[in-house]
């Protein structure tokens, strides 16, 4: 659940406080006297979401293998839009005064605001959609608890990246203006910043000759992204302390009573406002680094087990690995190669022998989880009943015999295979 919710809610979040931003700073009051081009921005939204949709549908069957000729093209357009959109929100106070005098200037902040949700939400929302091909493991059952866990840490990660965005919204009503709008401006900067390190990406693989400060600023940016991430969440303090300050400064003495009490709801509100802002932070915060290094973690290999050693055999009673459960073993090899090696019984009552080794990942080793046996470096989860035989990756097969209610191995087999753990 941890590692579905880690991936979706930084992946949604910025296409939220987006949608949340453009809706604040073009709104021009309620009710029905709206221009026409108010609904362009929810339009730009779901089809924005259509095309995600569509896209990943054709990556998940494959029919797309080469994202690069989508998100080339994308993100030209994306950073264009995204620098007009700027431009457009830091005029958007005097855009939206009296719409009405200048409404064509109203209809094209509001069409470039769809456009760039659009696009923005095509970008960003395919990977996060393709974490639905992973609830289900393969071979597993459709429904099984693992399965409804990875669910709800999916609709989980969406659910906080709109309700993050909700409260922030909030302190549209406290805040001062030009506190908010540097938020919304910071936000779109730290979007384009993000789409302009995608597209240099792509052009840094198509180019031979790459400048070498372009270079420096790539790798940046690719290795702070999630500070990026937390950085559209932070900016908001400005208008949460902002807020604060502002009621504060209201009198509340010298002034009617109904002024008071409109003094005083409104201070209540900025700290309400503000603490929850802040709670919504350090969530971002927590999310991108203490769940992502949870998630990231890596799995520690169990302590080698004793076992019968003498300079010809190994030998390993069944009563000691009978239990359907990886048991790990340490050889020290002729050419001083530490080695090790795994048993496991497996469901038809016979025993997968092998290293702690394949060919493909090396002398990572293999770890339980969930009654599964997981190669460390790939994550792959390895069949049970292929492991003592050859391919993928598989433990490299180990000669052992079974009698007499043991497991006996030659150690001249271990030293020929010392070369898997150099």
């Amino acid at each position: 659940m941890l590692k579905q919710f880690v991936a979706v809610m930084p992946g949604t979040l910025g296409p939220a406080l987006l949608i949340m931003c453009l809706s604040v700073m073009l709104n021009v009051g309620e009710g029905r006297d709206k221009p026409v081009s108010a609904h362009w921005r929810r339009w730009g939204f779901l089809i924005g979401m259509v095309a995600a949709v569509v896209f990943a549908g054709l990556r998940a069957s494959a029919i797309i293998n080469q994202r690069t000729f989508v998100n080339f093209p994308l993100l030209i357009v994306c950073v264009i839009v995204d620098v007009l959109t700027i431009a457009l929100i830091a005029a958007s106070h005097w855009i939206v005064t009296n719409w009405k005098r200048r409404p064509a200037l109203m209809h094209i902040a509001n069409g470039v605001a769809a456009l760039c949700i659009a696009l923005t939400v095509f970008y960003a929302l395919p990977d996060v959609i393709l974490q639905l091909t992973i609830w289900v493991e393969p071979g597993d059952p459709v429904f099984t608890s693992a399965m409804l866990l990875r669910a709800l840490g999916f609709a989980l990660g969406i659910a906080a990246s709109v309700i993050i965005a909700a409260i922030f919204r909030t302190m549209r009503s406290t805040a001062v203006r030009p506190a908010f709008t540097f938020a919304v401006l910071a936000v779109l900067v730290i979007l384009l910043w993000q789409h302009a390190t995608a597209l240099l990406q792509i052009i840094q693989v198509k180019v031979l000759l790459f400048p070498h400060t372009l270079f420096v600023f790539l790798a940046w940016s690719l290795n702070h992204n999630s500070w990026m991430i937390q950085a559209q969440a932070w900016v908001f303090i400005v208008p949460a302390v902002a807020s604060v300050i502002a009621g504060f400064r209201m009198p509340m003495t010298g002034a009617n009573e109904a002024v008071a009490r409109t003094h005083r709801a409104f201070r209540r509100r900025a700290i309400v406002a503000a603490v929850w802002s802040l709670v919504a932070m350090i969530g971002v915060t927590v999310t991108l680094t203490l769940g992502v290094a949870e998630i990231n973690k890596a799995p520690t290999l169990s302590p080698p087990e004793a076992y019968s050693l003498t300079k010809t055999t190994a030998t390993i009673p069944f009563s000691q690995v009978e239990d359907g459960h990886l048991h790990r073993f340490e050889y020290k090899a002729k050419d001083g190669t530490v080695m090790r090696f795994i048993i496991i019984k497996k469901n038809g009552g016979a025993y997968g022998i092998g290293l702690d080794a394949c060919d493909n990942c090396g002398d990572a080793g293999y770890y339980e989880k969930d009654g599964k046996i997981i190669c460390k470096k790939c994550e792959v989860a390895i069949n049970l009943a292929t492991i003592g035989f050859k391919g993928g990756c598989n433990p490299v097969p180990l000669p052992y015999k079974t009698a007499n209610g043991k497991i006996t191995i030659q150690t001249a087999d271990l030293d020929a295979l010392s070369a898997h753990f150099k």
